[in-house]
C-alpha cells in the first residue's frame, strides 16, 4: 500500500496550485488524473498538428506587480510562462448586429473610448466604471481584513459593495447607464461567466471586469503553457503526477478520508486528500451520501451548475488578418438583448436556425506567434447551451454514434454561418473543422453535465455560499471553481486557499516573494519586441510545416 501525506482528485488548476504548495512544503504529493494529459479545462491538445485550448482564452493582471503575475511569481513558476500581450487598443472586440465597438486596455482609455461613441452617457460612464472599480477592490479586500476593528469596520470599508451586492447586474447598471447599446457593450464579458445581466451576480461581474481593465495576456502554449508551468513546479518539488488514473471512490471511515481507490482497484491512502472535481462529482459519485449530512445533501441537491458550450475547433488556410483579425477576442451577438439571446442559446433547440445568436471568437496563431505555421490560423469559437436541449444521444454510453456525428455536421454548418459574417467564404478555406460537445466535454474534463465555469454564479452560490474548501468529512478538502472563484486565476487562488488550511497558516505565506522571479512578456502583434529566441521557434514552425507540406 502507497501513503502520501496528500493525494489530489484532478490536475487543473486548482488542483495543481494545491500541490505546488504542498510540495514546496515537504509533503509527498500525488495528483490523480484521469485523462490522458494534466490541466482540466486548461490543457492543451492537438489535432493534425494544429494546437488547441478549449478553456483558456485570455487571462489578465499579468504585468508586474499585478495579482496574477504575483500569484505565480509566488508559486515559484513564473520563469516557466512566457505571455504575449493582446491588442491594447482592442483587446475585446464587440460585434454587435455587425457594428465594432472595442474595449482598450487602461481604464482611462475604455472611459474615453466609450465617450467618444457615447456623449450623452459621459458622467454615467464615469461614475460606472468607478462603482465596478470600487466594487471589486472591496471584494478582494474582505478576505484580507484582520483584527477585531477591521472586521467591526467592514460595513464602512465596504460600502458600494454592502450597496450593491444584492441586486443583479442588470438592475445596477440600469440604474446607471440609459443607452441599451452601452449596457451591452459593458456586459460583454458576462460571456465569462456564463449568466445574462437578469440573473448574473453584479459583484462577480465587477470582479471579472476588473481582472480585464488592464487588458487581456496569452499564454504561449496556449492552456497547456500554463499547465506546463504548474506541473514542472509540482514536480521541482518532489511531487507525483500520475494521468489515466480514474478515481472510482474515495475511501471514508467514521466521517474521515482516508485514501482513494482507482477504478482497477487499487487503493492508495494520505492524511489528506483533496478533491478538484465538482462538488456533486466528489459527494455524491466519489463519497457516497451515506456519508454526508442532511444539511449537506440539501446543498448539493440545490446545487445549479453553470452552461455548457458547443467549441468548434477551426483550421483555415486562408490569410485572416486582411479581414481586419488580430489578437482581440470577438464576441459576437445578433442584437443588444444580451437577456434574450441567453434564453435564445439555452432555451431553443441546438439544431435549429442558421445561425447562433452570440458565440465568442478567439484566433490562437495571432495570440501566440510562436504556434503559427506561416499558413494555416486556428480558432476557437464558443457558444453556450443548456444540456437538458441535447438530442437524446447525451446520455448514450458510447456516445460517438452516426447520429452523432449528423448533430455535428449540422452545429458546425452553423458556426461556419457565422463566421463568414466576419470572414467571407470562410468554408471554401477550412483545413479542419471539430465540435466539442458538452459530451466531450463529460469525457475529458468530467465536469458535471459539461458545466463551464463550475457552480452557476448566482447571488446564492458565491462567496459564503459557495462550497468551502474544507469539508465536514475529516481530512477531505476541496479546490477549484466551485469554491473561491472560477476562471484560471480564481481557480488557482482557491487550491493555494487549500493549501493554506492544510498547512494551517495564511494564504499569503504560501505566495513567496522572489525577486528572481519574473513572467516574460511580448506584444502578440509587434514582432520588434519579440527575443531573438521567439523568431527562431516560429522560424523553425514555420519550416517543419514547409517540408510535411513538400512530403
Amino acid at each position: 500500500m502507497e501513503e502520501f501525506d496528500a493525494i489530489i482528485i484532478g490536475s487543473g488548476v486548482g488542483g495543481l496550485a494545491t500541490a505546488i504548495c504542498l510540495a514546496r512544503a515537504g509533503q509527498k504529493v500525488l495528483v490523480l488524473e484521469q485523462h490522458y494529459v494534466p490541466g482540466g479545462w486548461s490543457h492543451s491538445f492537438t489535432l493534425n498538428g494544429q494546437r488547441f485550448s478549449p478553456g483558456v482564452h485570455y487571462v489578465g493582471l499579468i504585468d508586474e506587480g499585478q495579482s496574477t503575475s504575483e500569484l505565480y511569481k509566488g508559486l515559484g513558476i513564473a520563469n516557466d510562462m512566457v505571455f504575449f500581450r493582446m491588442n491594447e487598443k482592442a483587446y475585446e472586440h464587440c460585434l454587435i448586429n455587425n457594428q465594432n465597438y472595442d474595449l482598450p486596455a487602461g481604464v482611462e482609455n475604455l472611459k474615453s473610448t466609450l465617450i467618444a461613441q457615447f456623449p450623452k452617457e459621459e458622467k454615467n460612464i464615469k461614475e460606472y466604471v468607478s462603482l465596478v472599480e470600487k466594487v471589486s477592490y472591496e471584494l478582494q479586500l474582505m478576505p484580507k481584513l484582520r483584527g477585531w476593528w477591521q472586521k467591526i469596520t467592514v460595513p464602512f470599508r465596504t460600502k458600494h459593495f454592502g450597496k450593491f451586492a444584492l441586486f443583479p447586474l442588470k438592475k445596477v447598471i440600469g440604474w446607471h447607464i440609459k443607452d441599451p447599446l452601452l449596457k451591452t457593450i459593458l456586459n460583454i464579458q458576462c460571456g465569462d461567466h456564463g449568466l445574462p445581466p437578469s440573473r448574473a451576480c453584479f459583484p462577480v461581474h465587477c470582479s471579472v471586469m476588473s481582472h480585464y481593465f488592464d487588458g487581456g495576456f496569452y499564454p504561449m502554449g496556449g492552456g497547456g503553457g500554463l499547465v506546463k508551468a504548474m506541473t514542472n513546479g509540482v514536480k521541482r518539488h518532489g511531487g507525483e503526477i500520475r494521468v489515466k488514473q480514474s478515481v472510482k471512490k474515495i475511501i471514508i471511515e467514521n466521517k474521515k478520508a482516508l485514501g482513494v481507490e482507482l477504478e482497477n482497484g487499487e487503493k492508495l491512502f494520505a492524511k489528506n486528500i483533496i478533491s478538484n472535481a465538482d462538488p456533486s462529482i466528489t459527494y455524491l459519485d466519489l463519497i457516497g451520501k451515506e456519508h454526508l449530512s442532511k444539511g449537506l445533501q440539501k446543498k448539493i441537491s440545490k446545487t445549479k451548475y453553470s452552461v455548457t458550450s458547443l467549441i468548434l475547433f477551426l483550421t483555415l488556410d486562408i490569410d485572416v488578418t486582411q479581414f481586419g483579425i488580430d489578437s482581440g477576442n470577438i464576441w459576437m451577438m445578433k442584437d443588444d438583448d444580451m437577456d434574450s439571446q441567453f434564453e435564445e442559446l439555452t432555451k431553443g433547440g441546438v439544431e435549429e436556425g442558421d445561425e447562433f445568436p452570440a458565440l465568442f471568437i478567439s484566433c490562437t496563431t495571432i495570440k501566440d506567434p510562436v504556434s503559427f505555421n506561416g499558413r494555416y490560423h486556428n480558432f476557437e469559437v464558443v457558444t453556450y447551451i443548456d444540456y437538458d436541449k441535447l438530442p437524446d444521444f447525451k446520455n448514450e454510453i458510447e456516445y460517438q454514434t452516426d447520429e452523432y456525428k449528423i448533430f455535428k455536421e449540422k452545429v458546425i454548418n452553423k458556426f461556419m454561418n457565422n463566421m463568414e459574417k466576419i470572414i467571407p467564404n470562410a468554408k471554401k478555406h477550412i483545413v479542419q473543422a471539430e465540435l466539442g460537445t458538452p459530451k466531450t466535454n463529460e469525457f475529458y474534463v468530467n465536469s458535471t453535465n459539461g458545466n463551464v465555469y463550475g457552480t452557476e454564479k448566482t447571488l446564492n452560490q458565491v462567496g459564503p455560499f459557495s462550497f468551502k474548501n474544507k469539508t465536514e468529512i475529516e481530512n477531505l478538502y476541496l479546490c477549484g471553481a466551485s469554491t473561491l472563484s472560477h476562471g484560471v486565476a480564481g481557480a488557482t487562488h482557491s487550491g493555494v486557499s487549500t493549501a493554506a488550511l492544510i498547512l494551517n497558516c495564511e494564504k499569503e505565506d504560501l505566495i513567496i516573494d522572489d525577486a528572481n522571479q519574473k513572467i516574460r512578456i511580448y506584444d502578440a502583434e509587434d514582432a520588434s519586441t519579440w527575443p531573438e529566441w521567439v523568431h527562431v521557434k516560429r522560424s523553425d514552425k514555420v519550416r517543419t510545416f514547409k517540408e510535411i507540406k513538400k512530403s
